[in-house]
């Protein structure tokens, strides 16, 4: 005899709450008289990015709960790899998505665009709370006009939106696990003693290359030399803290000194076990930074097609806003940047044996 379940059988529609989600789309052109074909397609688009704000926000709260623990095992970096995964995957769709929003003309656009002022996507509330709760920082906010970007908003969504700037963002949780990430204790030597005598040796083979260079002319060793001195202070960012800390407060870098040693630890002995998944959700995170920007950047292609220099229905300039952002709405570019400081692996100093043990899956058998 089957047993019966504990729980009524669903309807699919009815799971899904299909009456309300296909009978959501309202053209306004119809109302007015002046049926727009093309105003289905930009509704459903929209509202299907939103669902997938909605799935990226899911996955965030996931994170942030993760990484607001004090204690972080091994498999909660490996679950928060996953999320990132989905996110990144999600991100790809969005992308793709423009695709299907230019199969709509300039011209098809223009049969509704002067209905829809002065919405915006400057309105989506959950792609501020996406930023926010990654960790885009007012100071590093875009500002259109020198207003505040709540500005747009109506007073609940202000109240929304401000709630999620107040909490700890990704990027403040990550900090503050890397800043807990244990550093390789070397015993008599130091790590950071040995690493940066690496990073000499390196830099001065380099410049020999470029002073020995015999297609280069005078002119351009020069002018490598003039790039290469700047790539060799910006190293400071890494072993100095008086320097680092005045990039921090110049805008120039934003992750603290400790964490910033952190990473690069991360990256550089990324081949050891314990440190695969770490080095993953660093990627993973510049991953995410990156597939935002070029969203943004697809964007203003997709604009710039429909619109060209008209300014845009919430009362941006347009394709020139959306340019800007893209420029400047980067969060974990720090992490990125750190590929500067990377050394080649047989430049690495070598790992004392108990380090290397510490870092690897190792089991000691007793009597063994």
């Amino acid at each position: 005899m089957s047993k019966e379940k504990p729980y009524p059988p669903q309807y699919y529609q009815d799971y899904l709450g299909l009456e309300k989600i296909l009978n959501s789309q309202h053209l306004i052109s119809d109302k007015y008289g002046n049926p727009a074909h093309d105003e289905m397609l930009f509704i459903i688009i929209h509202q299907v990015y939103e669902l997938w704000f909605k799935q990226i926000l899911f996955e965030l709260d996931s994170l942030l709960g993760i990484f607001c623990k004090d204690e972080i095992q091994e498999s909660d970096i490996g679950r928060a790899v996953s999320r990132l995964e989905r996110i990144i995957e999600i991100q790809k769709i969005l992308i793709d998505q423009i695709h299907v929003l230019e199969t709509m003309t300039p011209m098809d656009f223009l049969d509704f665009r002067d209905f829809l002022i002065p919405a915006s996507g400057f309105q989506s509330v959950q792609f501020r709370m996406i930023e926010n709760k990654l960790g885009l920082s007012m100071e590093n906010r875009y500002s259109y006009g020198g207003t505040d970007y709540h500005a747009s908003l109506n007073e609940l969504d202000q109240e929304k939106v401000k709630a999620s700037e107040s909490l700890d963002s990704l990027f403040d949780l990550m900090e503050k696990w890397l800043e807990r990430t244990p550093f390789l204790n070397w015993g008599k030597t130091s790590f950071w003693d040995e690493y940066e005598q690496a990073v000499v040796e390196m830099l001065r083979d380099d410049r020999h290359l470029i002073q020995t260079n015999a297609k280069l002319s005078n002119t351009q060793k020069e002018k490598h030399l003039i790039e290469y001195e700047k790539t060799e202070a910006s190293f400071g960012v890494v072993l100095s803290s008086k320097q680092h800390n005045k990039l921090v407060k110049e805008g120039k870098w934003r992750l603290s000194h400790k964490a910033t040693q952190a990473a690069l630890l991360i990256l550089l002995y990324r081949d050891q076990p314990i440190l695969y998944n770490p080095y993953q959700l660093l990627t993973k995170l510049i991953d995410v930074d990156e597939l935002f920007t070029a969203w943004r950047y697809r964007h203003v292609l997709m604009v710039s097609r429909m619109i060209g220099r008209k300014i845009g229905t919430g009362g941006s300039t347009g394709s020139d806003y959306l340019n800007k952002t893209a420029e400047k709405h980067r969060i974990f570019s720090d992490i990125s940047e750190l590929t500067t400081f990377l050394i080649p692996r047989s430049a690495l100093p070598q790992l004392p044996q108990e380090v290397e043990n510490n870092l690897g899956f190792f089991y000691h058998v007793k009597g063994k």
